[in-house]
């Protein structure tokens, strides 16, 4: 019974004081509206990109942030076979996001290694899906960014 209240009260210590925030904060914490996005680079990402800010644009918001995004994609090889064909890359995106009302820039960077497919279709949705990824993490990061530093 002893052991039983130690651990409760360790896990009670531990949870109530770690400082965890949910990733997906609900829009009502949002005090701002994302009004304009300027693209320029990977169209696919910026696409995405583009669906997921999207959300944030809020006409009730007195606040306005217009945002120039510059995104750049690369799918690097990392290992050849004896043949010579690829067996597996680095995919790599990175967005510069430039905060207009106060000139903040954002980078963010990320990356995933995936194997080469015997079937280019289905290397293409795995890649296609891959940067789907890194726009829901971008954005997301991103706002995180905008509701700390507003």
């Amino acid at each position: 019974m002893q052991k039983k209240k130690i651990i409760i009260f360790t896990l009670i210590l531990f949870l109530s004081n770690c400082g965890f925030t949910p990733v997906y904060l609900n829009n009502s914490k949002v005090n701002f509206s994302i009004e304009q996005v300027n693209f320029e680079g990977d169209r696919e990402l910026n696409n995405f990109l583009k669906i997921n800010l999207s959300r944030y644009k809020n006409t009730n918001n007195n606040k306005k942030i217009f945002i120039e995004t510059n995104t750049k994609y690369e799918k690097i090889v990392l290992s050849k076979d004896t043949t010579g064909k690829a067996t597996s890359y680095q995919l790599v995106a990175e967005v510069i996001f430039l905060i207009k009302p106060n000139n903040k820039k954002i980078v963010v960077t990320e990356k995933k290694i995936m194997d080469s497919m015997n079937d280019n279709f289905e290397e293409n949705r795995f890649e296609r899906s891959a940067k789907q990824g890194f726009a829901s993490l971008m954005s997301s990061k991103l706002i995180s960014e905008l509701i700390i530093y507003k």
